[in-house]
């Protein structure tokens, strides 16, 4: 009896181990098939990418063998340019230059593209500030507006009724002249207006020779009196200021000058004049054009060499407001001039407008405008 129930157990140990391995070996076999199925799927991406990624690259290759470089970069400058308009109707868009007068913006890369010279000043009359400036402290031939200098030094040296002999050097000059006669004599008045209106090189030589007895001293002087009225960087080797080798002045000197010599009376007062008629009868004509094209014109003087191109010096004035302009190197001067002067005056105004506060009203706006 004990012999069959041992039997009787041994036998449902059999079964019961023979049921266990069977549902360990199904789940192995479960679990070897699943691992088989994602490495298959995976396979199958990986393949799909790779054929997909070839694909991507084969049409890319395909583009910029066929696309010109032109139309790259044509669609560059439309996305950029879809930017800015998104960055726009975002509100994002910053104004970076600021409207001026006569619808000119301030920023100076802007009068840079505008004007042709080389370099310029423009400054404010009463206290010699710098409103805007390109390249100032440049040497440059100063061409006929160093004649500025002459006449001051004439201005103070000789009596307005003073004789002057012409020497047949002085007569000889080039043109512009006023064709002075060796066998004549002139009143000292006469050749100062000659050279401040009619910027004539033979009257020019004459009063040099008359001061200081020849070209070359009067040139010295010319050098010396420059620095003591605020041209520090002016080195002067003729009275007329045609071309010459060590010759030169800056736009900030000029501006300096012209500013210093407005100051006299006897001065200010002929380069106002558009016409001056001399005591033997010869009617002068102004250069300085600016005194019919620019508003508020009260004196200049006009320059021009090969060398130095066109150079000019003038003072203007509006509302209460007084400025300098000197520009040296221009191809276009006039046009350069009226340019400057408007903005000048622009910046001028601005000034104004900003020294009277946050708290400033529209009537005191207006009054200034």
């Amino acid at each position: 009896m004990q012999q069959e129930k041992a039997a009787a157990q041994t036998g449902q140990k059999t079964k019961h181990t023979k049921k266990t391995q069977t549902v360990h070996k199904n789940s192995n076999k479960k679990q070897l098939a699943a691992k088989t199925a994602t490495a298959t799927h995976t396979k199958k991406n990986s393949k799909k990418q790779l054929i997909a990624g070839t694909g991507t690259l084969n049409k890319q290759a395909v583009a910029a063998k066929h696309s010109p470089p032109h139309k790259t970069v044509a669609a560059k400058k439309r996305s950029s340019a879809h930017k800015q308009v998104v960055l726009r109707k975002k509100g994002h868009h910053r104004e970076t230059m600021a409207p001026v007068y006569s619808g000119m913006e301030s920023s100076l890369p802007d009068i840079e593209r505008l004007v042709s010279s080389r370099s310029f000043m423009v400054m404010d009359a009463r206290t010699g500030g710098t409103l805007l400036a390109k390249s100032p402290d440049d040497p440059h031939q100063p061409a006929s507006t160093i004649k500025i200098v002459t006449a001051m030094i004439a201005l103070k040296s000789l009596k307005l009724d003073d004789t002057i002999n012409v020497s047949r050097r002085a007569s000889e000059m080039p043109s512009s002249k006023i064709f002075l006669d060796p066998k004549q004599n002139y009143r000292a008045n006469d050749l100062i207006n000659a050279v401040l209106l009619a910027s004539a090189n033979d009257a020019s030589v004459a009063l040099a020779e008359k001061i200081a007895g020849s070209e070359d001293k009067f040139a010295n002087l010319m050098t010396l009196n420059a620095k003591m009225w605020g041209a520090q960087n002016t080195v002067c080797r003729t009275a007329s200021g045609l071309t010459s080798e060590g010759q030169h002045s800056t736009a900030r000197d000029m501006a300096n000058l012209f500013r210093y010599a407005m100051q006299h009376n006897e001065f200010s007062r002929r380069m106002r004049e558009k016409t001056i008629c001399t005591s033997y009868g010869k009617t002068l004509l102004n250069h300085n054009k600016a005194l019919w094209r620019v508003g508020g014109a009260v004196g200049g003087k006009t320059g021009y060499t090969v060398a130095a191109r066109q150079t000019y010096v003038g003072q203007f004035t509006r509302d209460g407001n007084t400025i300098v302009v000197a520009i040296m190197g221009s191809e276009t001067m006039w046009a350069d001039l009226k340019k400057l002067v408007d903005y000048g005056f622009s910046k001028k105004k601005q000034e104004q407008i900003a020294q009277l506060g946050p708290n400033s009203t529209a009537e005191n706006i207006q009054k200034i405008n």
